[in-house]
Parts: structure tokens; sequence; C-alpha cells
């Protein structure tokens, strides 16, 4: 009877000690305006709290949507905040992730430069555009822009030469007049406006889709979607980001501006940081039609073999 004892003291302490097995949610996101959701969420604990406190948070930050991407593809983030584009043409090639919310529309604009002679978006015809990342949203925006007028980028038998470069360095290559115009996410944008006498070509309500463009999605693995309770703790959080955002905007931009000079080292000016949540809009939708067009876009310009996206969107945690 005595050995019983202890074999049921024994299964009881370690079926306690299994429930207290603290899960690990590793979050990708980049240290910019557009992902302010994610941001808020992490400053303000609203992620902590609702994922519990056993649950460790760890974060990943990276500089473009191709290295986020791949850094989920070899599960070091398990979900977080990342373009369109790229989660489009990773999904294609290797289908193990999925869009499960909405996060910034809009926060991107095209600048033509001073002496670029270009007064409409026609007049791109021969010009060179510089864009951050080839496949990235601006990239397929602009494309997207283009064909409203009929023009295509070079690659793809048209007259617009694209120029790959960090939007920081997009003001210096404006001075230096090597380059014409910039689709650029903001502030990018308003400092070419402010610093580089830019001239605003399309505002964030007109370029490409308009306000219905997609900017930041909310993706997460397929195989970390399986834990149901913390998906749902998630947008539960990036929910509770999305209000405070909304109904605080400039205590919001203070956070952003301390997370990234804390994360960074750099100082985000607090003007340009006003004037960039102006031109976006924080949210939880998903316009499914535009990331339909995205895809087909991707698969003109040959990023993309197939624009067969089925099952890349799954709102079904966003919804309950």
């Amino acid at each position: 009877m005595k050995k019983l004892w202890i074999g049921l003291l024994l299964i009881i302490f370690l079926a306690g000690c299994g429930n207290g097995k603290s899960d690990t949610v590793k979050i990708g996101y980049f240290p910019n305006l557009t992902h302010v959701a994610t941001i808020i969420g992490l400053e303000k604990g609203y992620f902590q709290d609702e994922l519990g406190k056993d649950t460790k948070i760890e974060t990943k930050t990276v500089s473009n949507g191709g290295l986020f991407m791949e850094a989920m593809t070899t599960k070091a983030i398990d979900i977080g905040t990342v373009g369109p584009g790229p989660a489009i043409n990773f999904y294609v090639k290797n289908p193990q992730h999925h869009i499960v919310s909405g996060a910034v529309n809009g926060g991107a604009v095209l600048v033509a430069g001073e002496n670029s002679g270009v007064e409409t978006l026609a007049d791109l015809d021969g010009k060179r555009v510089a864009i951050p990342v080839i496949g990235s949203t601006q990239d397929v925006m602009l494309r997207k822009a283009l064909q409203d007028v009929d023009l295509n980028v070079k690659e793809n038998g048209g007259t617009v030469e694209l120029y790959a470069a960090a939007p920081a360095d997009t003001a210096s290559l404006f001075v230096q007049e090597s380059v014409d115009a910039a689709a650029t996410q903001e502030p990018w944008g308003y400092v070419l406006e402010t610093q580089a006498n830019g001239k605003l070509l399309l505002d964030w309500e007109n370029f490409a889709w308009g306000k219905d463009s997609t900017n930041t999605v909310v993706v997460a693995r397929e195989e970390f979607l399986k834990n149901e309770e913390l998906v749902e703790a998630y947008l539960r959080a990036h929910q509770n980001a999305v209000t405070f955002i909304r109904e605080n905007p400039e205590e919001a931009q203070e956070i952003v501006i301390k997370h990234i000079k804390d994360l960074t080292g750099k100082e985000v000016n607090a003007e340009e940081t006003a004037a960039a949540f102006e031109h976006l809009e924080v949210t939880t939708d998903v316009n499914e039609q535009v990331i339909k067009e995205m895809a087909e876009i991707s698969k003109e310009a040959d990023y993309i073999e197939s624009d067969d996206i089925d099952g890349l969107i799954n709102l079904d945690y966003l919804n309950k």
C-alpha cells in the first residue's frame, strides 16, 4: 500500500510539472512604422497579457520581407508582421504559412525627384524608380500603378527601370539625381519631400489600390497554427494594439520612436512620424481581392511561377 501511494504521488507530481511547462512564442517584425501594431503589442504588454505569464516571448527583427520569410521557414519566427509581397512569393514555393490578420493599409507613396521632369505617372516612361527590394510590396504596388498608364518595367519588356535601394538611402539618391522617383513607405516619402525637394506624385490614398493597399499583414507558420489557444491569444493582443493606436495616436507615436531608438540606436524624427501616421491605417482587415491581384502581378513579373494562392489567407482564428 505504501508503494502504491508513493506511485500515485509521483504521477501527480509529474502531471503538475507537465502542466507548468512554458510555451515559447517567437514574434518577428521590422523596426519601422508600418509594424507599429507589433511594437505597441510588445511595449504595452498586450502579447504577454494574452499569451500568459508562463509563455516566454522571443522577438526577432529583420530589415526586409525576404529575411522575415526565410526566418519563418527555418522556424526562427512563429508569427509576426511582414509585407504581403514576400508572404505571397514564399507561399507559392512552400505553402507552410498563412496570413491570419491585417495590420497596416497604405503607408506607401510615389515621389518624383525635383529635376526629374516627372509631373505625372505617365512621365515615368524611360525613368529610373527606386524601390526598397526587388519583389517587395512597394515593387508590386509600383507595377500596379504603371499598369494604369500602360507602362511596364524593363525586366518585362517595358521602359521603366527599377533600382533597389534601402529607403534610408533614397534621399541621397534624389540629391545626386541617381534616380528619378521612388516607391517607398513612410516616413521616407515625407523625408524625400522635406529633405530632398521631392514632389509627391501619388499619395497613400491614390498609390496602387489606395486605402486598400495592404502594406503589412500578420503571418504565422502552419505548424504554429496548430496551437489554437496561442494563435487566438496573439490575435487578441494584436487587436488590442490596433485599438490602442487608433484611440491614442500621439502616445503610440512616442512609444514607437522610443522603441526604435532603444532597438537600433537611431532617433526617429517626431514630425516625420506624425506625418507617416497620417498616411496609414492600422487594421485587422484583409482585402483578399488585393492580395490576389498582388499575386497576379508577381507572376507577371516572373517572381513566382503560379498565382495560385488558395489557402494563403486563413481568417478563421481572427473571426473567432
